[in-house]
């Protein structure tokens, strides 16, 4: 019985141990994948077939003589990340992290790169791969891979990039709807370093406690017809940065989801070009 009872101790404190050791690993390195709820809202509305209809299949385009480049990067669960880089002519330390929409990054994501890298002049750009190197060129494979975006995998790519960036390096986050929320959860993850987080049409953060610890401002661009990432939730995301003193511009465009997104046929030239107009001079602001 003495046995037994001794047994049952010994695995037990081993338990604890071990549970303790994983536990203070945890905090030492800050966020899990569990600590985030905003992108598996928005995995969740590719089973919505209203929502997934939304998105048209991209219109055919092939991105040529761009000045950027395919790269890869290490991370710590020893699996290569990847993303396009466009360098700036003059070594500068500000980067601008780009988050693809729910196709993945396309030649359009690098038109965007190449893009915000010559409007901007003094940035880095790096469009940033959650996809491992998948592409989607129809709904279903879009669902797909936006669903199999685990938030452990998602943060170990964020902060791969972060280092790769290097210990001296600012930045700004920018994405578009899954990317839009994962611009969101970088900004967060970033800390202090980050200067500014542009969403379009995303998930927002909506716990109090994870969206305390942005330290960026931020500008949010929203389409009043988007029956998902509605007007309201956007509202409420202003409110609760602004309980927070986070500074926060929110902006409402009579568009529909993905308004910005030039490959989907219902493409809003007008809203795009004041949004992007906004958002330039927002980080022109804060990139200085």
């Amino acid at each position: 019985m003495k046995t037994i009872l001794l047994s049952f101790i010994l695995i037990f404190t081993f338990m604890n141990i071990s549970y303790s050791q994983k536990h203070d690993c945890c905090e030492e390195n800050g966020t899990t994948g569990s600590d985030i709820t905003a992108p598996n809202i928005m995995a969740t509305f590719g089973n919505d077939e209203s929502f997934k209809n939304g998105h048209p299949q991209p219109l055919a385009f092939t991105l040529a003589d761009g000045k950027g480049k395919m790269i890869t990067y290490k991370t710590s669960d020893g699996v290569d990340a990847g993303g396009y880089e466009v360098k700036t002519d003059n070594p500068t330390n500000n980067w601008v992290f780009l988050f693809h929409e729910w196709y993945g990054l396309n030649d359009y994501i690098k038109k965007e790169a190449e893009e915000i890298a010559s409007t901007l002049g003094n940035v880095n750009v790096l469009a940033i791969d959650l996809y491992d190197g998948k592409v989607a060129t129809n709904n279903d494979e879009a669902v797909k891979y936006v669903q199999s975006v685990t938030n452990d995998r998602a943060l170990v790519i964020i902060n791969g990039a972060k280092d790769y960036a290097g210990s001296d390096a600012v930045f700004a986050t920018y994405g578009w709807c899954f990317g839009g929320a994962w611009s969101n959860q970088a900004a967060i993850e970033l800390g202090d370093k980050c200067k500014a987080c542009v969403i379009y049409y995303g998930m927002p953060e909506q716990n109090m406690d994870r969206l305390a610890k942005l330290k960026a401002p931020v500008l949010g661009i929203f389409a009043k017809q988007d029956a998902r990432i509605t007007p309201e939730i956007a509202g409420k995301f202003e409110e609760n940065l602004k309980s927070l003193n986070i500074p926060v511009t929110i902006n409402i465009y009579d568009a529909g989801h993905g308004f910005a997104n030039p490959s989907n046929p219902k493409h809003d030239v007008t809203a795009t070009k004041d949004a992007k107009e906004k958002t330039y001079a927002f980080l022109k602001e804060k990139m200085k």
